[in-house]
């Protein structure tokens, strides 16, 4: 039975969502930082744990259900999104968070991310991304970069990466965004952010892979590249970047550019973030150039954008109501004891 309110009067915390079971993961994985920062949020999102499900694929990151201390499904690679809408269309009331990595839900389970985005069930996609396929050992994975060497590609990849905020943007999501496991307080925003959206909400999640692709997010994570490699979103504020905030954004014209404050321009030139602004939010999504050319954008984090759409399992169940209300419930027996069967003969 479903219940509104927590069994205990006592308030939760992020140790009511550890498990007795094993963390295993390779030592300084940034999976162990994200898990943190999740046990962290849940108490603070005030439902019960018995009425939260985390639901995986296959991958490390894919471990998720077993350390939280919630109902969760291991489930098979690439099928966490369809298993999730699965549940969420029968029990609309659950909070269900699907956990996946770039390679079990962009390439094998590709299809069923697109149209779990475009039908908006009211779930929460946290996609770790680390830009290889960790589990299997090293394999290049659908966000690899160009002419990356790895066991499956060992004179280089020449596939052309995935960026993930462009697919969900392209599937019609309601809710996009992206943060980074090295950024806990900036993670933790990201995370209720996603619980708070009435939708599908699409979190990319940058996390280090010491193993096998140690590394490939350096830039926007330490503290001497960081300020001026990174820009954080903030609605209603301009977009402002640098290690002495003397950088921003500004359009020129239709086209978004660099400039330096004081340099001819000032904060009233820059670009102000609007969540809600689908057209911006495509330019945003598009700062994804290779951060090693000497003309390059910073890489945004935070809410791209933002809009509200009905939810697919509303509308359904909505619909199962009123063809009940017009023909009445139906009848199993009857329907299988009907003239509309079929006759197999030998």
């Amino acid at each position: 039975m479903i219940t509104e309110t927590p069994i205990s009067s006592a308030p939760l915390t992020a140790k009511d969502f550890v498990t007795d079971q094993e963390v295993r993961w390779c030592p300084g994985c940034g999976d162990y930082i994200i898990l943190a920062q999740v046990q962290r949020v849940m108490p603070l999102i005030g439902i019960p744990r018995e009425n939260i499900v985390f639901i995986s694929g296959i991958g490390c990151s894919s471990r998720f259900p077993y350390y939280m201390n919630t109902y969760g499904m291991h489930s098979i690679h690439g099928r966490a999104t369809a298993i999730a809408s699965g549940l969420k269309a029968t029990r609309p009331e659950l909070s269900v968070w699907i956990v996946t990595g770039d390679g079990d839900s962009l390439s094998i389970g590709g299809n069923h991310t697109i149209h779990l985005l475009r039908r908006n069930f009211d779930v929460n996609i946290l996609l770790f991304n680390n830009q290889i396929y960790g589990l299997t050992k090293g394999q290049y994975s659908p966000t690899s970069e160009t002419d990356k060497v790895t066991k499956s590609t060992p004179v280089g990849s020449i596939d052309h990466p995935f960026n993930p905020l462009a697919l969900a943007m392209g599937a019609d999501a309601s809710f996009i965004a992206r943060s980074m496991d090295r950024d806990p307080k900036h993670l933790q925003l990201m995370l209720m952010r996603s619980h708070q959206h009435k939708g599908s909400s699409f979190l990319e999640i940058y996390q280090n892979c010491n193993i096998f692709n140690d590394g490939a997010f350096e830039i926007f994570t330490e503290k001497n590249t960081k300020p001026d490699e990174t820009l954080f979103l903030e609605q209603g504020k301009p977009l402002i970047f640098g290690a002495q905030q003397n950088k921003g954004i500004r359009f020129d014209g239709l086209k978004p550019v660099v400039v330096e404050i004081g340099n001819g321009y000032t904060i009233d030139d820059l670009w102000i973030h609007d969540e809600k602004d689908m057209y911006k939010a495509q330019s945003l999504i598009r700062m994804f150039d290779d951060p090693n050319q000497e003309t390059h954008f910073p890489r945004p984090f935070g809410v791209f954008y933002e809009t509200t759409r009905p939810c697919y399992e509303e509308m359904l169940n909505n619909q199962i109501d009123e063809v009940i209300k017009l023909k009445g419930k139906g009848n199993l027996n009857k329907l299988l004891m009907g003239r509309e069967t079929w006759t197999i003969k030998a």
